[in-house]
């Protein structure tokens, strides 16, 4: 498997180009199934998390080409075909449960088998099955398989235990077919779920509420496809920003929508980093002055836990204390052991992490455990004395489109070594 080798030490510099965000194409590319003819999406990022979903699509019988020097892909949809999504799709990656909605919605069953070691009441899913049965289908679990059917969806006020970014699009997904009126309450209001609203109405759904705890739909009878262009990656920015202020430099984002790194912008102020945004870019230069802070994970419009793992490593740099609360998910701290070996000061309490300020990181051999554990190693790096070997980086090929060759263009010494590691 490919390895990175990132000689740190060096400042950032120059603008980056920021990609369309995979939360959001992730669900429109399956929301493109609830019409007949081919849907036109751009600005889709050429990852692999992406690429897993299209051939889930293709398993339940859509056609697309994806040109990914345009970043354009053009989907087709005849019928669906197929109603059962098998365990080797499903275990690659958890959003692939995005296709029961539509599923549903269309032909009043879905069939998908859940994941190695999945237990549904620890896990939002629960939210997802008990959206359905409010909606009319009946669940079930058999053979490792989830099984919804459902002879007619009937509009209804569904309030979800938790705020879940996963159900709120699924359920959306399948109410905007569904006769009558459904209101979803405690719903996400991630701008990744504003863009599938906003998608969904340009084909011709009735949606209310968008960006909002409460969300309206009046289902109507069908669905045109459309061409439609995905928002900039949040996360991606996030990732960008936080990198540059690791390493003391100067980078403008470009092509980005500040108002949906906000939080980030906000943390990365009080550390006392400068930050300058206009309409699509967002510029940070560093301070003599910083200082550590309290960074606690929301859901939006509060910090990003997608963004906590990067962060992190920042805050390993930073003079004095820095406080990180973990709220959204349990136990998702396994960048700790690795940041550690580079010489970081952290100690876990439960959900809270206190990191104590070094002068300086030093390079060691570290391995990626998932995707945004994987790019606080590359922050980490980027920051640390000496050249550092990350393991398993396929963990960012899922979210970061071509990461070492923007971070290139920003001045890193990063090389992909292929076939370079375990």
């Amino acid at each position: 498997m490919d390895i990175y080798r990132i000689k740190g030490g060096g400042a950032l510099s120059g603008e980056v180009k920021i990609s369309g965000a995979k939360n959001a194409a992730l669900p429109i590319i399956v929301a493109s199934l609830l019409a007949d003819g081919e849907t036109t999406l751009k600005n889709i990022p050429d990852l692999k998390d992406i690429r897993t979903m299209l051939e889930v699509i293709q398993c339940l019988g859509a056609e697309y080409d994806f040109n990914t020097e345009k970043n354009t892909l053009r989907i087709r949809i005849s019928s669906i075909k197929n109603a059962e999504l098998p365990y080797e799709l499903v275990k690659t990656m958890r959003a692939s449960y995005y296709v029961m909605g539509p599923l549903l919605a269309r032909t009043g069953e879905a069939d998908v088998s859940l994941p190695g070691g999945c237990a549904i009441g620890e896990r939002p899913m629960d939210i997802h099955l008990s959206g359905f049965e409010a909606l009319g289908a009946e669940i079930s679990l058999e053979h490792g398989y989830v099984k919804a059917r459902t002879s007619s969806l009937r509009g209804s006020e569904f309030k979800m235990r938790a705020v879940s970014v996963g159900a709120t699009a699924n359920l959306m997904m399948a109410a905007v077919l569904t006769k009558g009126k459904t209101v979803l309450e405690n719903c996400a209001m991630e701008p990744d779920i504003v863009d599938l609203g906003n998608f969904l109405m340009k084909m011709g759904a009735k949606i209310s509420g968008l960006g909002t705890e409460r969300i309206e739909i009046e289902g109507v009878k069908k669905l045109d496809p459309v061409t439609y262009t995905i928002i900039p990656d949040r996360i991606e920015a996030g990732t960008y920003l936080i990198a540059s202020a690791a390493t003391r430099g100067s980078v403008t984002i470009t092509g980005a929508m500040p108002e949906h790194v906000g939080a980030c912008m906000s943390a990365l102020s009080e550390m006392g980093f400068t930050i300058e945004s206009g309409r699509d870019w967002v510029s940070i230069r560093p301070s003599k002055a910083l200082k550590g802070t309290v960074i606690r994970t929301m859901p939006y419009p509060g910090f990003p836990t997608d963004l906590q793992a990067p962060i992190m490593a920042l805050a390993t740099i930073i003079p004095g204390i820095n406080v990180v609360i973990e709220t959204i998910f349990e136990r998702r701290f396994t960048h700790v052991a690795e940041l550690r070996r580079m010489g970081a000061d952290i100690t876990v309490e439960g959900s809270v992490v206190i990191i104590k300020g070094v002068k300086k990181l030093m390079s060691a051999p570290v391995m990626m455990s998932d995707l945004r554990a994987g790019a606080a190693l590359v922050v980490a790096a980027l920051a640390a004395q000496g050249e550092t070997e990350i393991r398993r980086i396929y963990h960012c090929d899922r979210g970061y489109e071509r990461l070492d060759e923007k971070l290139t263009l920003l001045g890193a010494a990063i090389t992909r070594v292929k076939g370079g590691g375990l």
